[in-house]
């Protein structure tokens, strides 16, 4: 049986960028994911965009689901977001509790993602398929791993009905926060997110703010290329696809890749691993 795909992207700023996008849904399109999600900005300051991009995406043919984070909201606001989702047909989301814009005091009405869930379980209905966020080396701002646990434990409680991590290096980290979710009474499923090597430096600067851990061998490795692009690029298509055939091995019931609006390194990836269309 194909492991299932989803793919991850981030509303265009520019018109240009619209128009890149389509291409690449169209790419990653042709490999039949499950879905494409959108993120949303701190506060929602994407709003409208990641709506256009969903929008798209799925006049395309394609099922969207964006992102909606709960952090300096109110319900009255959350529950008009949703609605206009509705209206377009949308039923898949990914709730995240999110970061409050720089220069905001007040947290809102939710303090929480699993206060998100509970509010869409209560006020839509069943109907929704609602993705949550998952931490296999902890988030960043959470000091104490049972804690986090905990919380990851109540978003799935209030009604989730899976849960996509965040990037990682270190796949005995995935396999251990699954069993510690498992033992604490999680059922659904806990889908890896994959970050392929778009660009390394970037990447680096992702897993540093983020606190998660980049194998020295990997960067050592990486950055003994020098400018030397074709190495880079092979290195990093290797390194993620073992990971990817690990974790496919381990039993994770999908793979989710962050694409940073690119195709390349993701179809080549999928090629490489037999996922997708044939």
């Amino acid at each position: 049986m194909t492991t299932p795909i989803s793919f991850e992207f981030f509303p265009p700023n520019t018109p240009v960028g619209t128009e890149k996008l389509k291409t690449v849904v169209q790419e990653l399109g042709a490999l039949k994911p499950q879905y494409f999600s959108v993120t949303y900005g701190a506060g929602g300051s994407t709003r409208e965009k990641t709506l256009s991009t969903v929008t798209d995406i799925a006049a395309a043919g394609y099922e969207a689901a964006p992102h909606l984070s709960c952090i300096g909201s109110t319900r009255e606001s959350i529950a008009e977001i949703l609605a206009t989702y509705r209206a377009q047909g949308i039923r898949r989301l990914v709730a995240l509790r999110g970061d409050l814009p720089s220069g905001t005091a007040t947290a809102g009405e939710f303090r929480y993602a699993s206060e998100l869930v509970s509010f869409i379980r209560e006020t839509q209905g069943p109907d929704w398929h609602i993705e949550v966020a998952a931490y296999p080396e902890v988030h960043p701002q959470q000091r104490y791993a049972a804690k986090d646990l905990q919380h990851f434990v109540d978003k799935m409680k209030a009604g989730a009905n899976g849960a996509i991590t965040q990037f990682f290096f270190n796949a005995d980290a995935y396999f251990h926060f699954v069993d510690e979710a498992r033992k604490a009474g999680v059922t659904q499923p806990i889908v890896p997110g994959i970050m392929p090597f778009h660009n390394y430096g970037r990447i680096a600067q992702f897993a540093q703010r983020d606190a998660i851990d980049m194998p020295r061998w990997v960067a050592m490795k990486m950055e003994g290329f020098m400018d030397d692009a074709a190495s880079i690029r092979a290195f990093g298509l290797d390194v993620i696809a073992q990971l990817c055939e690990r974790l496919i091995a381990g039993g994770a019931p999908g793979l989710h890749f962050y694409t940073l609006n690119q195709s390349a390194l993701t179809v080549e990836l999928c090629k490489r691993l037999g996922l997708g269309a044939r």
